[in-house]
C-alpha cells in the first residue's frame, strides 16, 4: 500500500499543466497543436514537387531530402516519426524520394535526374515521358551514403532489391486493402525502384477509377478496393496505372479512357479550396505525382496540390502528417479543463471558444464524402471531412461550455447551442451501422477497417448523446434512447474476451499487434461512466452496463505496470499519454460510483498519479509518444496530448478525497 498523493506535488502539476495548456493557444483563442513530422509525408511531397517542376522547387526538394537523411534511423530505414522504428512502407517511400537529385540542373521542361534507376528507366515528369538522363550511380551522389543503407535495410526485409519481392512485401503488408499499397508502388516505379517499362507497371495493381464516375449513393454496393476517405488517389493513381499500362481487355481499355476527363471533374470537385485532399501531405503528394506522370503538370488540381504541398513545409525540411487536428485538440483541451472550476469562472473566453467550435460544424453536405450537415471534422481547415469521433468531443465540448449559458436556453430549441447539439446528435444517428456500433465516416460503405464499426467511437458517441438527452426535443429523445440502447449492445458484443477494447485510431509501437487496448479500453471507461442514471431510460439495463464496466476496469487494473504507469497494454513500458488516460478512467468511474469493490481502483489511481507528477517533473515537461494512428496505420504524436491527458486525470484525482 502507499501513501496518499502528496496535495502540494498534485496541485502544483495541475497549475504548471493548466498554465501551458492555456498558453499553447493560438491568437484566435483555441488550440492547433503540433504534430509530428513524418518521414513519409517528407518523401512523397519531395517527390510530388520533383516531379512536377524539380528546377522550380529544388530549394524545397534538397532541404526534405537532407532532413531524410538527418532522420534515417540507424538501421538503415526510416519510421514514420522519428521516435518510430524502421517500417517498409517508409523506407521504400523515402529509398524513391532519394532517386531524385537535386544537384543537377534540371531541363526546362521541369525533368528531375533519377539516382540509380537502371537502362531508360521511364518518368513522367512535368508532363512529358522522358529516360532517365545517364542513370547515374548512387556513388554520384551526397545522398549515396543514405541510399545504400536503405538498399542494405530494405534487404534484410524482402530478401532483395528484385521488384517483384519488394512488391509482393508491400502488398502481403496491406492485404486486400490496396488504399495505400498501390501508391507506394505507384511512387516506387516513377522513381524507377521497381525496375523500367511496362515491367515495373505490371507490379501496380490498376484502380477502377472510372466506377468515380458513378452516383456516390452506390460506392458502399460497389466493394471498391480502397476505403473511402481514398476516391482522389483512385482517380489519380488509377489515370497514373492506365497511362503506362492500358488493360489487355479491349472494353476495359475503352471504358477508363471514356472515362478519363469526367473522373477528373469528379477529381477537382473533391478537392478543397486549399487544396490538400484531407489536409494530409501523403494523400496531397499521391495525386500530384499521379496527375503529373499522366500528363496533367498543368491541370488545376495540380496546382493546387502543389500550392498546398509549398505551403505545409516546416522551416526543417520536414511535413507533417497533416496540418492539425485543431477541433479535436480545442475539444480535448476544453473538457480537460472542465475539471478546474476556476478556470471556468476566470475565463472570459468560454463564449469565444463556443462561438469558435459552432463556427466549425459542417452546415451543408460535405462535396467529398456527402455527408450530411451537423457534423465536424478534426480541424477547422477545408480539407477535414466530418467523422464521428470528431462529432462527438465537439457535443460534449459544447455542453461543457454551456455552464455559462442560462439553462432556459439550453433547453430552447431555437437556441443555437441546442440546434448545433441537435444537428450533431441527428448526425451521429444517420452514421450509426446496423450493427449499432459508430464508425468513422461513412456509414456501412465497406468491410475495411477503416470504415467498420469501431468500440472506442461507439462509446465517445454514447457519452456525447448521453449528456445532451434532456435538453432534446421529446422525439429526438427517443430515437436517441433507441441508438444509444443499439450502441451499448454494440459496445458488449465488441468487448474482448479479456473484457478489453481495441480502439482503430490509436496503437501502441512497442506491442506486438501495434494496438492499444489500455487506450481503447480507457476512453470506453470514461465515456460510460459519464451516461449516469440516462442508461435506465434508454432501455438498457442498467446492471448489465455496470457490469460490462466493471470487467473493463478489473483488465485495466491489471494492466498496471509495477512503477504505477501504464502502456499500450500489460508490461509494455510506461507513457504519460496512456498512464493519464488509464488515471482518468478509473477516476471517472469512482467519481460516479459505479464501481464495486472501490480499494483496489483507488490504489491504482494514487499509483498512476504520482506516476504522472514525477514523469512530468511536476507538469513542466510532457513528452509526447507516438500512440496516434493516421490513415493506413501511419504513426503520429502530437504534443498537446500528454499535456491534455495529464491535466485532465490528475484534476479529477484531486476530486477523489480517498485518493489525497
Amino acid at each position: 500500500m502507499t501513501s496518499a498523493i502528496d496535495k502540494d506535488a498534485l496541485q502544483v502539476t495541475i497549475a504548471a499543466l493548466r498554465e501551458r495548456l492555456l498558453a499553447a493557444r493560438n491568437p484566435h483563442g483555441f488550440w492547433e497543436g503540433h504534430l509530428s513530422s513524418s518521414a513519409l509525408s517528407t518523401a512523397t511531397a519531395v517527390f510530388a514537387l520533383a516531379t512536377v517542376d524539380g528546377e522550380k522547387h529544388r530549394s524545397l526538394i534538397e532541404h526534405g531530402l537532407h532532413w531524410l537523411c538527418d532522420n534515417q534511423n540507424a538501421d538503415g530505414g526510416w519510421g514514420d516519426t522519428v521516435q518510430s522504428p524502421s517500417n517498409l512502407s517508409t523506407t521504400l517511400l523515402c529509398y524513391s524520394a532519394l532517386a531524385v537529385d537535386c544537384g543537377l540542373q534540371n531541363s526546362a521542361g521541369g525533368s528531375v535526374k533519377a539516382e540509380g534507376l537502371g537502362d531508360g528507366s521511364a518518368v513522367f515528369v512535368g508532363g512529358h515521358r522522358q529516360a532517365a538522363l545517364d542513370a547515374a550511380t548512387p556513388g554520384n551522389s551526397k545522398f549515396a551514403p543514405a541510399v545504400h543503407k536503405a538498399e542494405s535495410w530494405l534487404r534484410g526485409k524482402a530478401g532483395t532489391l528484385d521488384p517483384q519481392a519488394l512488391a509482393k512485401a508491400v502488398e502481403q503488408q496491406y492485404g486486400k486493402d490496396r488504399t495505400f499499397s498501390v501508391p507506394i508502388l505507384t511512387m516506387a516505379a516513377l522513381a524507377g525502384r521497381l525496375g523500367t517499362g511496362s515491367d515495373a507497371w505490371r507490379l501496380v495493381r490498376p484502380l477502377p477509377f472510372e466506377l468515380a464516375v458513378l452516383p456516390h449513393r452506390l460506392y458502399k454496393w460497389l466493394r471498391l478496393p480502397v476505403v473511402s476517405y481514398a476516391l482522389p488517389a483512385l482517380i489519380a493513381i488509377g489515370q497514373a496505372r492506365y497511362e503506362h499500362l492500358k488493360p489487355g481487355n479491349p472494353l476495359a481499355r475503352l471504358v477508363r479512357h471514356l472515362s478519363r476527363q469526367k473522373s477528373l471533374r469528379v477529381l477537382t470537385r473533391l478537392q478543397p479550396a486549399d487544396g490538400g485532399f484531407l489536409e494530409a501531405a501523403p494523400l496531397t503528394s499521391f495525386v500530384v505525382m499521379s496527375l503529373a506522370a499522366s500528363g496533367h503538370a498543368d491541370h488545376g488540381v495540380t496546382r493546387k496540390g502543389v500550392e498546398f504541398l509549398v505551403a505545409s513545409i516546416r522551416e526543417d525540411g520536414s511535413w507533417p502528417i497533416d496540418t492539425n487536428l485543431a477541433t479535436w485538440v480545442t475539444t480535448l483541451a476544453i473538457n480537460a479543463l472542465s475539471e478546474d472550476l476556476r478556470f471556468q469562472i476566470r475565463n472570459s473566453d468560454f463564449g469565444a471558444l463556443a462561438t469558435w467550435l459552432l463556427s466549425c460544424q459542417y452546415r451543408d453536405e460535405h462535396p467529398y464524402t456527402h455527408a450530411a450537415p451537423g457534423g465536424w471534422g478534426w480541424s477547422n481547415l477545408s480539407g477535414a471531412v466530418p467523422d464521428g469521433d470528431d462529432t462527438a468531443g465537439a457535443l460534449i465540448a459544447l455542453h461543457t461550455l454551456s455552464p455559462g449559458v442560462s439553462e432556459s436556453e439550453i433547453r430552447n430549441p431555437k437556441s443555437e447551442i441546442t440546434a448545433a447539439a441537435s444537428a450533431g446528435i441527428e448526425w451521429l444517428l444517420g452514421l450509426q451501422n446496423s450493427d449499432g456500433g459508430i464508425p468513422t465516416f461513412c456509414r456501412g460503405w465497406t468491410k475495411l477497417p477503416f470504415d467498420k464499426s469501431t468500440p472506442d467511437i461507439t462509446a465517445h458517441a454514447i457519452g456525447a448523446m448521453s449528456v445532451w438527452l434532456d435538453a432534446l426535443p421529446a422525439p429526438l429523445q427517443e430515437q436517441v434512447a433507441k441508438a444509444i440502447q443499439k450502441a451499448l449492445q454494440y459496445m458488449a458484443k465488441a468487448q474482448r474476451a479479456d473484457c478489453s477494447w481495441a480502439p482503430l485510431w490509436f496503437g501502441n509501437q512497442l506491442t506486438p499487434d501495434h494496438e492499444n487496448p489500455v487506450y481503447g479500453t480507457s476512453r470506453a471507461i470514461t465515456h460510460l461512466s459519464n451516461c449516469g442514471l440516462r442508461i435506465a431510460d434508454c432501455g438498457f439495463d442498467l446492471e448489465s452496463l455496470h457490469t460490462m464496466q466493471g470487467r473493463a476496469v478489473q483488465w485495466l487494473l491489471a494492466a498496471q505496470n509495477s512503477d504505477g504507469g501504464w502502456g499500450g497494454d500489460a508490461a509494455v513500458p510506461s507513457s504519460i499519454e496512456e498512464t493519464a488516460l488509464a488515471v482518468d478512467a478509473l477516476a471517472s468511474v469512482l467519481l460516479q460510483s459505479e464501481i464495486r469493490n472501490p480499494k483496489s481502483a483507488i490504489e491504482a489511481v494514487r499509483r498512476g498519479a504520482d506516476w504522472l507528477i514525477t514523469n512530468t517533473h511536476q507538469g513542466r515537461s510532457t513528452p509526447a509518444s507516438p500512440i496516434g494512428l493516421y490513415f493506413a496505420r501511419l504513426w503520429y504524436f502530437e504534443e498537446l496530448y500528454p499535456l491534455i491527458f495529464a491535466l485532465s486525470a490528475l484534476s479529477k484525482a484531486q476530486r477523489l478525497p480517498a485518493c489525497l
